[in-house]
This record gives C-alpha cells, sequence and structure tokens, in this order.
C-alpha cells in the first residue's frame, strides 16, 4: 500500500484531491535497523508515517536506563511531533528495530498545511487524538493493574507484537521486569493449557 492509499483510508480525510497533493508533500526514505529517527534532547522537527516496519520509542533516565514508551508497527503514523517534543527538542528517541520504510515531513510545514486545508486539518487532529488516547491508556494500565492484567491489556491493545519486539522493551513498557515477565507468560501459558485440558474433560 502506498502512501496515498494509506491517507486515503483515514475516515477524515475525504478529499480525494487535496489527499494526493497531501502525499506530494512527504519524501520518502529506506533506513536500516537501529537507525534513530529522533534522539531524545536533540531539535525534532519532523513527522513521521512508518510505511512498513517496526519502530520503538523509548526515554532514558539520568542513570541511562532505557524505558520504551511506544511501539509501532508500519503503516501506521508515528506519534505527532507536537506530543513528543518540548520547545522543539525531543523528549523521546525513535528508533528502528527492523529495516523500515519512513515518511517525512516537515512539522511547521504541516502546520501551515492544516491552517489551509480543513482536511488535512482534521487528519492530523484525528492522529494526534489517537496518540494522546494511547497514551492515556498506557498510563491508566501502569496506574490501575497488577502485572498479570497489564500482560493482558497489553495483548489486547497490541495482538502479536509479543513475536515483533524484545521482550525487556515489552517488560519496561509495561513497568515490570524482564524476569516478572518472563514468568507472566509462563504462568498465562500454564492457565491456557489447563483451560483446554478442562474443556476437553468436559465435552
Amino acid at each position: 500500500m502506498n502512501l496515498l492509499s494509506l491517507i486515503i483510508h483515514s475516515p477524515e480525510m475525504s478529499d480525494r484531491a487535496c489527499a494526493e497533493n497531501f502525499a506530494t508533500k512527504w519524501s520518502t526514505a529506506r533506513v536500516g535497523i537501529g537507525t534513530h529517527l529522533a534522539l531524545q534532547e536533540d531539535s525534532a522537527t519532523d513527522e513521521f508515517f512508518l510505511m512498513e516496519g517496526r519502530v520503538i520509542s523509548s526515554i532514558c533516565d539520568p542513570d541511562g536506563k532505557e524505558v520504551c514508551v511506544g511501539f509501532y508497527v508500519g503503516p501506521c503514523v508515528i506519534t505527532p511531533n507536537i506530543a513528543r517534543t518540548r520547545n522543539g527538542v525531543s523528549l523521546v528517541s525513535i528508533t528502528a528495530t527492523t529495516d523500515a520504510t519512513v515518511a517525512r515531513l516537515n512539522s511547521d510545514l504541516l502546520t501551515k498545511l492544516m491552517l489551509s486545508s480543513e482536511p488535512v486539518r482534521d487528519w492530523a487532529n484525528g492522529i494526534l487524538r489517537k496518540a494522546l488516547g494511547q497514551k492515556a491508556d498506557r498510563e491508566w494500565c501502569l496506574a490501575a493493574l497488577g502485572g498479570s492484567d497489564r500482560l493482558e491489556w497489553f495483548r489486547e491493545n497490541f495482538p502479536g507484537y509479543e513475536g515483533f519486539f524484545n521482550h525487556a522493551l515489552i517488560a519496561s513498557f509495561l513497568g515490570v521486569t524482564p524476569v516478572t515477565l518472563s514468568r507472566l507468560r509462563s504462568e498465562n501459558k500454564r492457565n491456557d493449557t489447563s483451560h483446554r485440558r478442562s474443556s476437553s474433560a468436559s465435552v
């Protein structure tokens, strides 16, 4: 699927002519595994559309410990610049965990396009609402749920991602240690096996 098809697929972008013009503003490039699209505390001026591949966003604390705060599997829009920067400086690092194809657009240009085009404005605002909703959902998960329920929440909201991303990153995203995540996954697997056996016996 090309960029135009992905943009038109959004319910907010109903004007095809506008979508075609909008798609031409993005530049697309292939990046290798380990490439940083943004670095924490560096200037950040771009919006990113992940066409294919996998990317994470992360934050490092003063001791250098990395905490994963976002997973992206293409095709998708990476969290808008306004929601991951402060005064033009990136609050997160964005790193490709596989080879990936990424489309870029300067955030100032996007702002100008939003001011001049209602469909672009609706599209961008829809993306931002979704990103903020996902952030709020994760904050609720960390505050309200215990370990096993966090894992269940992750599986419901990010189906298949356990096979896509390093489990240490998933553990940090869920606010648990890798050892705890491994234990929770093992317990879940045993419970699933026990449930299947119980169901078979009752037939």
